[in-house]
């Protein structure tokens, strides 16, 4: 449990980080989907909630760096709106439970910031990523709405990066509870597949078990038999005999934090012999990354040992010819694997990625240009106290294909004739969590079935 004093030191941490200055926090508001009052599910802003704890909406928060003040500013719930929602804590309720010694009303917030300003104080505040956020920035700093990003406290994103990128203790048993329950979801999914149901099926099972044991999805559930399509979120296909199915899902904790896995298991009650070999590659590489895991190690590093064992394996298939070292320097294995190898996880599923890829993913480090290594959401030096996703995949894209094969990229390197028997093959993931211990790492949460046995053996108990 992640209790009061926990978020009392978050601050007072931060005041110390920033030194001088007024650091300005805003909560996410409810978001409409269609009219006013049919709302998307709420979630608050990661950051306001790292540092306050306080999930509620039309909420910001001002920490002076020098006097060590802290204001909540919101407003308390009226009778009509009482009637819909039942009671909610008063705004000094909230306060309290965060241990913030003042509250005050939203319309103070543009009273108390413009004072700030009338003293040439500096106000540090996010990028923000949401166009009312941008508005209420826009009127409390009359910054132009296209400067805000630019605009942004680069102190601040660099002291909360900081902070939030080593997990306590604390947060490491949320993410484990998450972890868990989409281990459970995973499982679900294995059990349910079969010839003659749609991918929405899937889907809705997935997320019945998130809801029963969880605050529900971390993220949008990814259910597909079309895994070639990285971000696939359409559920209108039938499943067949001989089909594979992705699933990239989890869970979130009822304190915000994130559990993120994939896996990929057939709609028969076995792996086809083509589906095994190249599920036994993935699987390899997969391996591979994790047994780099460690302090130290950049990973970036880690990969291109996943890459390398990718292009092994398509070299042993016939896919692949030619030296290895200069494929991968050419980028050739990005015809397979286009994507990055992970990310950071915690009170985001992305971590933090509001703030900047760049500065999350590859501080001071410049991010590769090239195809695929660019789409490497983590580059930079593994330490204790990370958290982060291992998720090396093997796609056939065939927009992909026709498009190297017509513009002969990479050809020295790859068997477009071979490759095309492979057109409408579609793609495999497996993903776990994984933290960075004092000396090597450990896997979050209970364990998922990934080898061809275990996923086998709950495809044909079913």
């Amino acid at each position: 449990m992640i209790t009061q004093d926990i978020y009392v030191n978050r601050r007072n941490l931060l005041k110390r980080q920033i030194g001088s200055g007024v650091i300005l926090l805003l909560g996410n508001n409810e978001s409409p989907r269609n009219f006013a009052d049919n709302v998307f599910p709420f979630r608050q802003d990661s950051s306001f909630l790292y540092f306050s704890g306080i999930a509620e909406p039309g909420l910001a928060l001002i920490i002076d760096a020098d006097s060590g003040e802290e204001i909540l500013f919101g407003n308390d719930s009226e009778i009509n709106q009482a009637i819909w929602t039942g009671a909610l804590p008063r705004l000094k309720e909230k306060s309290a439970k965060a241990g913030i010694a003042k509250a005050e009303s939203f319309d103070r917030l543009l009273v108390r910031i413009k004072q700030v300003m009338s003293n040439d104080r500096v106000v540090h505040f996010l990028p923000p990523y949401s166009p009312d956020r941008c508005l209420l920035l826009h009127n409390l700093l009359g910054i132009k709405t296209s400067m805000l990003a630019s605009a942004a406290s680069g102190v601040l994103m660099q002291a909360v990066v900081e902070q939030r990128q080593y997990k306590s203790e604390e947060e490491i048993t949320e993410i484990e509870h998450a972890v868990n329950v989409s281990v459970d979801m995973h499982e679900a999914a294995m059990r349910m597949v079969r010839p003659g149901i749609t991918e929405r099926d899937v889907v809705a099972e997935v997320t019945r078990v998130a809801l029963a044991d969880s605050a529900g999805l971390s993220f949008q559930v990814i259910g597909t038999i079309n895994g070639q399509i990285l971000h696939n979120h359409d559920y209108s296909h039938r499943l067949e005999d001989g089909q594979l199915f992705l699933l990239d899902a989890g869970a979130e904790s009822a304190a915000g934090y994130a559990g993120d896995l994939s896996s990929t298991f057939p709609v028969s009650r076995s792996f086809s012999p083509e589906q095994r070999d190249v599920y036994e590659i993935c699987l390899a590489s997969h391996e591979a990354a994790i047994a780099e895991l460690r302090p130290g190690v950049a990973f970036k590093s880690v990969y291109y040992k996943a890459a390398r064992t990718i292009m092994e394996g398509m070299k042993d298939m016939k896919l692949v010819k030619g030296n290895l070292d200069d494929a991968l320097a050419a980028g050739a294995h990005a015809m397979f694997f286009p994507c990055g190898l992970g990310h950071m996880l915690g009170l985001d599923v992305h971590d933090m990625e509001d703030i900047g890829e760049q500065l999350v993913g590859w501080g001071q480090e410049p991010r590769p240009v090239q195809f695929g290594i660019r789409s490497l959401r983590l580059g930079k030096i593994l330490q204790p106290g990370f958290v982060l996703t291992i998720e090396p995949g093997i796609y056939f894209i065939p927009e992909l294909i026709d498009l190297w094969r017509k513009e002969k990229i990479n050809h020295q390197f790859l068997d477009f004739d071979q490759i095309e028997k492979f057109r409408s093959f579609g793609g495999i993931r497996n993903e776990e969590n994984f933290l960075i211990t004092e000396t090597s790492y450990r896997l979050l949460g209970k364990k998922k079935p990934k080898t061809v046995a275990e996923v086998e053996q709950i495809r044909q108990s079913v």
